[in-house]
């Protein structure tokens, strides 16, 4: 894979995961049940850490993360987290984690997506596929809390 299209490939990543990062931020903060506070505490700090996971991988090869602190253009347009906004005023737990879902949805499909890049670096490639694990993971679990607070 051409190293400007990786680079674009890996920022877009990092930015899907800041949004994760804010979302679940946001979340914590406005949510009443300890226990879903300590679990959107947990996936914003996973998040953090995959952001400095990929950077480092970057860095190896060479490519540079954007340095802006604002949300991807594709971030901007799915604005899954955004819609947490609203979710989160009612302070229902199942209004936020429905939002959580979408957001998880929205980080699985670009999971997805650069996993079928071609030619990716075996280190780079092994990193991913450990995230895109960790997300999926995240997602069954906010998907269980739901529909377990029906």
């Amino acid at each position: 894979m051409e190293a400007k299209a990786t680079q674009a490939l890996l920022n877009e990543l990092v930015e899907t995961l800041k949004d994760g990062q804010k979302g679940y931020a946001d979340a914590m903060t406005d949510v009443e049940d300890s226990s879903l506070k300590d679990t959107f505490k947990h996936l914003a700090v996973q998040r953090a850490g995959y952001i400095t996971e990929i950077e480092d991988q970057m860095f190896k090869l060479d490519l540079h993360p954007k340095t802006d602190e604002g949300s991807s253009v594709t971030g901007t347009i799915h604005r899954a987290w955004i819609d947490l906004k609203a979710a989160i005023t009612s302070k229902d737990n199942h209004a936020v984690l429905a939002e959580c879902e979408r957001g998880e949805d929205y980080a699985k499909k670009a999971y997805a997506t650069a996993l079928k890049a071609q030619d990716l670096p075996s280190a780079l490639k092994s990193v991913l596929e450990k995230q895109s694990q960790g997300i999926n993971e995240a997602h069954d679990k906010i998907r269980g809390l739901r529909d377990s607070s029906k």
